[in-house]
């Protein structure tokens, strides 16, 4: 009897450890955001502390939502002492950097877009028994004001109780605060108690201080209420009519934002996409905006409809006052919008162009523009988008404004923007989100009280270097305009003379700034942080370069793109030109890459580097046009089934199986690793949706599928949900889940298996190995001969090369250069070049 219960409680004591070891992740003790706004400029600092109780290694996770405007000015890990810092350099050495670390079997992609306000800073680093990490995060930026005010956004998901759990923001305003609020997703009552607010005439600091009892959803359950936006919101005051001119060490900041000036009426064309692929919920929701965007027009605007698919359709052949009853006739027609058909972008623009040329009986000092939304490419009339592009811009002629909506993941950003930028507009994308209706009304609403026009700022030209841009076609309400420069060391007053013109009038304003007067105003404020304003004009000015390189020649955007990059390393910003290197702590120093990603990265690029496989039409190669230059268009395919580097070698190779044979794979054996990998494609998938991984020491067996992740021991099963991060650990074998990202298995002193999530287009995984110098000799299988007996039988590093010969286990297979989107990597956007290989098991 004493043995039985020796026993029951031996097998207890076991299921008891073996639960800690599974639950017992890293504790996040201490979080703080701090953040100090200076004059509209933001410079957040994220630290966060993570201690690791458990009595062996584990994986802890850094993970940030920060503005998509923001750049990234610094990142560090100290670890028991050693800081580990993030280097930001030229894209394309830290990309060569990173390759080389790639080759020895390391992963990469720190950042990537997570929504439309928000991308997302993401790294994970092993960390030893009862150790801790420190990470911290600097990023910066420029608040935009929209509708009347500024809006600093924090995102606050630490996924677990944080002990000490702090958000501070200071703002210092030299105008004075006009209105100050606070907004949350997630807040409560309890909640509540943890804010306070403190204001004055023209600071505030706001603090959000919960305990971990106030965090918790309720008093039995360790799970926390903290998830979601922590939202700041303020205006300041203004009294000069030029507007507010600030100086720190030389350089300036002007902000100019009128208000209760008369509002221009709108001359405005709807140019509305109807074709196949907007039915459904996006013509839905489209019509659901457009009623409501309809009542708020004013009644001296004029308008007009434009639908188009691959025919084009004018609602009224001219231009249409607001009143009541054209107001009905049009609402009655977006009412009966369906989808159907192609996509003629050029014609309906064209036709938009047309209907403001020819229009009579307009206000004279009145604001023309054209709306354009659109899901898709084009695909009906001319569909070359650079000579659509052109023609838009011969037919505006500077005359209108042109503002381009694209609406989902299918258009062209790329092109709707270039479009936009070239004719005095903007382009934005729509998400497929339910509120996809209000971002529409929310864009409308920004553009819908035109107050000013053709805005020029003058400021002495022999006095001031490195002037950002100074002249504006159009102001909104709610908005403003920021300029900044440096000013020479000479000059004791900045005059300033502001032209405009308005509904009524033209105007123009001026004022004169004694430069040491403003200098004094920022002496000994603790909330200023180092040259802020040197900062913010460094910062407006990288944005203002790229942003006018995307509109003009090749020539000419490489100058501005250099400019933008000398600016980027200078003042350490992580932008489109730059990346942040960040190296972490093992045998092999582990390289990852922080990248700024744009709008365009959620689409396929339009060309690629020479040498590709070019996609053969009616038995030609397709071309496209290039500035004149007819060049053929490599073939991209989507994600490969599998994808390896090999050994010693800084070559990728993409492994194509012909499912036809069997659908469950041997992939991969090593008995002196004691590691076997299968893997099964998928009923009408093309891919992997199943991976078996066995070990022999310890006996453990790891089903990864798509929907979750199933470890199997000793008879005994543990389900890790794909939902959240987790992990769990036997006997030194450690399994860790990034939610919604990838699985990593790894034991000591052995090869480590990493599988990736893919949900888009379909769902499927992608299986890839780190540290494959511990693969034996003896490595065999479909995909494991490649770690032992593959070599080129040629020495050829030749980039442009299309075809090579490729010997694995005797035989002679000859391998074409594809591009294929990485599996491997958070952000899939930019194709790798690979050799591909078809095989049969």
């Amino acid at each position: 009897m004493e043995q039985r219960a020796l026993l029951a409680w031996t097998v207890f004591s076991s299921l008891l450890v073996l639960a800690e070891t599974i639950d017992q992740k890293p504790e996040i003790y201490s979080l703080h955001v701090d953040c100090k706004v200076t004059s509209r400029f933001a410079h957040t600092v994220i630290t966060s502390r993570i201690v690791n109780q458990a009595n062996e290694s584990r994986e802890a996770t850094f993970e940030v939502e920060l503005p998509k405007t923001a750049f990234i000015t610094n990142f560090s890990m100290s670890i028991d002492g050693e800081v580990y810092p993030g280097i930001i350099k030229e894209k394309a050495a830290a990309q060569n950097e990173y390759d080389t670390a790639v080759s020895q079997g390391q992963s990469a992609g720190l950042v990537k877009i997570t929504d439309r306000k928000l991308e997302q800073f993401h790294v994970s680093v092993s960390i030893a028994a009862a150790s801790k990490v420190t990470f911290e995060l600097t990023y910066e930026e420029l608040l935009k004001r929209q509708l009347g005010k500024y809006e600093l956004l924090i995102k606050v998901r630490p996924k677990q109780l944080v002990k000490h759990f702090q958000i501070d923001v200071h703002i210092f305003e030299p105008q004075g605060i006009r209105f100050l609020e606070t907004d949350s997703t997630f807040m409560t009552n309890e909640l509540t108690e943890a804010l306070t607010k403190v204001q004055n005439e023209t600071k505030a600091h706001i603090l959000f201080k919960p305990t971990v009892d106030q965090q918790k959803k309720n008093s039995e359950l360790d799970e926390t209420l903290l998830n979601g936006d922590f939202v700041v919101r303020y205006d300041v005051k203004r009294e000069a009519t030029a507007g507010d001119i600030q100086i720190v060490n030389g350089y300036f900041v002007h902000y100019f934002a009128p208000q209760e000036m008369p509002v221009f009426p709108k001359n405005i064309i709807f140019v509305i996409d109807r074709s196949g692929s907007m039915a459904g919920r996006k013509i839905d929701q489209t019509m659901d905006a457009l009623l409501k965007i309809l009542q708020d027009l004013r009644p001296e605007d004029h308008f007009n409809f434009i639908t188009f698919n691959n025919k084009v359709m004018e609602w009224k052949s001219s231009l249409l006052p607001a009143t009541e009853e054209n107001v009905a006739s049009a609402a009655a027609l977006v009412q009966t919008l369906t989808a159907r058909g192609g996509t003629d972008i050029s014609g309906a623009l064209l036709a938009a162009v047309g209907v403001l040329e020819k229009a009579e009986g307009l206000p004279e000092r009145s604001v023309s523009m054209i709306v354009l939304l659109t899901d898709g490419q084009p695909t009906s009339g001319e569909r070359n988008v650079e000579v659509i592009q052109e023609n838009i811009q011969k037919a505006i002629n500077g005359k209108y404004a042109l503002f381009c909506l694209g609406f989902g993941f299918d258009v062209s950003y790329k092109f709707l923007e270039k479009m936009a930028l070239s004719n005095g507009g903007i382009a934005r994308r729509i998400y497929e989100n339910a509120d996809a209706a209000l971002q529409l009304q929310g864009f409308y609403q920004e553009v819908a009280t035109p107050i000013l026009m053709q805005i020029e700022m003058q400021y002495p030209e022999n006095s001031i270097q490195g002037l950002t841009k100074n002249d504006f076609k159009l102001f909104f309400e709610g908005s403003e305009i920021i300029v900044s420069g440096k000013i020479s060391n000479e000059l004791d007053l900045l005059p300033v003379e502001i032209k405009a013109q308005s509904h009524t009038s033209d105007l123009t304003l001026k004022e004169e700034a004694n430069v040491k007067e403003k200098e004094q105003v920022f002496q000994n404020q603790k909330y200023v942080f180092g040259n802020f304003i040197e900062r913010l004009w460094a910062y407006l000015t990288i944005q203002q370069l790229l942003e006018k390189a995307i509109s003009v020649e090749e020539e000419d955007q490489k100058a501005l793109e250099a400019q933008a990059l000398d600016l980027s390393l200078r003042y350490s910003f992580v932008t489109p030109l730059t990346s942040m290197v960040v190296t972490k702590p093992s045998d092999q120093q582990q390289k990852e890459l922080a990248n700024k990603p744009t709008e365009a990265d959620n689409e396929k690029p339009s060309s690629f580097p020479a040498g590709g496989t070019y996609r053969m039409m009616n038995g030609s190669p397709a071309v496209s046009r290039f500035r004149g230059i007819i060049r053929p268009q490599p073939l991209v395919d989507e994600h490969p089934q599998l994808l390896l580097q090999l050994p010693r070698q800084n070559e990728r190779i993409c492994l194509n199986i012909d499912k036809t044979t069997q659908s469950s794979v041997h992939l991969l054996s090593d008995p002196e690793q004691g590691l076997t990998v299968t893997g099964k494609l998928g009923n009408g998938v093309n891919h992997f949706v199943q991976f078996d991984i066995n070990y022999v020491n310890p006996p453990v067996q790891i089903h990864v599928y798509t929907h979750a992740i199933l470890i199997s021991h000793n008879n005994k099963n543990n389900w890790l949900s794909w939902m959240k991060s987790a992990s769990s650990t036997i006997q030194g074998l450690s399994v860790s889940v990034e939610e919604e990202r990838s699985v990593t298995v790894s034991l000591p002193d052995t090869v480590t298996v990493k599988i990736s999530l893919v949900r888009f287009p379909d769902d499927f995984l992608g299986l890839y190995f780190l540290n494959t110098d511990r693969f034996s000799d003896k490595v065999s299988g479909v995909l494991g001969q490649f770690y032992s007996k593959a070599q080129f039988g040629d020495n050829s590093s030749n980039q442009r090369a299309v075809e090579r010969l490729l010997r694995v286990s005797g035989s002679e297979h000859r391998v074409s250069r594809l591009y294929k989107k990485d599996y491997r990597l958070e952000s899939a956007s930019d194709p790798v070049s690979c050799w591909s290989i078809d095989l049969t098991p």
